[in-house]
């Protein structure tokens, strides 16, 4: 529910009025070095009808975080393996407890599936992903982990964004600053919300005239219904499928996110592993190989890459998609994760470095696995008649140092 009226000594005022009654210039604003920095931030909270008082309450204390920069290149996706990383979300424990809150939420569950087309089992994995189950929404104020994001330059412009729709969000009434608790990167909520998908996607579903993502289970899990609908969450398709992949597999033409029907990849020799035909023969998918040939593999659909857009991340959807799956009594995956190590940042620049020296890669040396450089890995890995999945590995990089090595020494 947006306002657009507050208090003021028990007067009832548009909050427009309070920007011209208060004083330009927040107390918080001499604080110290970042005392220019807090007037900047003013001035954009002023012209969105932020009162000075709850600009200043909500910057109570503030200080840099240096912890929060360091957590920027901690992320789970970046340093784990996928293996580790869905093993670690996907746990008998998760799958326990989601089985049990489905069953107590089964009501507003129903209802918000009637609603929205989406499954409770997806809605119940994200909601277990993201707070285990709203056991902990996290305990970084949002406002103060924003403003350090954005002060420290970490996709400032964003961020920034992020920080003033948060401000508003305050000023709207839904929450007050000090219950907006989330995560060091300002997601918050029972289902880990950005401030401006707040604004653009969270619903009141329980009838109460606010759209409440901290404490009302129903509001928050509509919310991510609504989010997932309005990204095209397909209504009666999965996110994908565990599949087995035939000897003969040319790797080095199916290992691009190019999208097939299930259809023409069963042509290929790409079978369910569980021996079940493919539902919709019709439906678009593309060949993820996680951990290269020798671990699990997948047919993912377009409602994986709609999962996608609550985290850019293939480690991430895959974990809600099998965490949903297992929580309505499916099985394990059949292949078992390889044990191996992730390339660091250094690594994955260093293969790159190495790749250029091959003649096989000619982009940017970023430390990004990205597709112009699974091509070059593919291609090194067929020049050396080595199975061509385009994985990143450290036996790859030996092989590639132990080339370099070579050639130096022979030069």
């Amino acid at each position: 529910m947006k306002t657009t009226s507050t208090m003021l000594g028990g007067t009832l005022l548009p909050v427009a009025m309070l920007a011209v009654l208060l004083p330009s210039v927040p107390a918080a604003a001499s604080s110290g070095g970042q005392g220019a920095y807090l007037s900047s931030l003013w001035s954009d909270a002023r012209q969105r009808g932020v009162p000075r008082s709850l600009f200043d309450d909500a910057f109570e204390g503030f200080k840099i975080s240096p912890q929060i920069m360091e957590l920027t290149g901690k992320q789970p996706e970046r340093v784990s393996t996928v293996g580790d990383y869905v093993n670690t979300r996907v746990g008998d424990k998760r799958i326990e407890t989601g089985r049990l809150k489905l069953e107590e939420w089964s009501g507003p569950l129903g209802q918000i599936r009637s609603a929205y087309g989406v499954p409770a089992e997806i809605l119940a994995a994200i909601w277990g992903i993201e707070t285990n189950y709203g056991s902990f929404v996290g305990g970084s104020n949002v406002v103060h982990s924003l403003a350090t994001l954005a002060h420290e330059g970490y996709r400032e412009k964003y961020f920034r964004g992020e920080l003033m729709v948060a401000l508003e969000i305050l000023r709207d009434g839904h929450i007050t600053p000090d219950r907006m608790l989330g995560s060091w990167a300002g997601a918050m909520g029972q289902t880990q919300f950005m401030p401006s998908s707040f604004t653009t996607f969270a619903v009141d579903f329980d009838g109460d005239g606010r759209s409440n993502i901290w404490t009302s289970i129903p509001d928050a899990l509509a919310s991510s219904a609504n989010y997932l609908k309005e990204n095209g969450w397909r209504h009666g398709e999965t996110w994908g499928y565990e599949v087995k992949l035939p000897g003969d597999l040319d790797y080095a033409k199916v290992w691009s996110e190019e999208r097939r029907p299930l259809s023409e990849w069963q042509r290929l020799g790409i079978v369910r592993v569980d021996g079940n035909r493919y539902p919709r023969i019709d439906d678009q998918a593309r060949l993820y190989l996680p951990m290269g040939g020798g671990g699990p593999a997948f047919l993912v659909l377009r409602n994986f890459d709609v999962i996608k857009r609550y985290n850019n991340s293939d480690s991430y959807a895959l974990a809600v998609g099998h965490l949903a799956d297992r929580l309505a009594n499916g099985k394990p995956f059949a292949t078992a994760w390889p044990d191996a190590q992730p390339l660091s940042s250094d690594e994955r620049r260093e293969l790159q470095n190495l790749l250029v020296g091959e003649g096989f890669y000619s982009g940017d040396v970023n430390g990004r696995i990205g597709p112009q450089t699974k091509k070059a890995i593919a291609a090194f890995q067929m020049q050396q008649s080595m199975r061509a999945d385009a994985f990143p590995t450290k036996r790859l990089l030996q092989i590639l140092r132990v080339r370099s090595q070579s050639s130096t020494m022979t030069e």
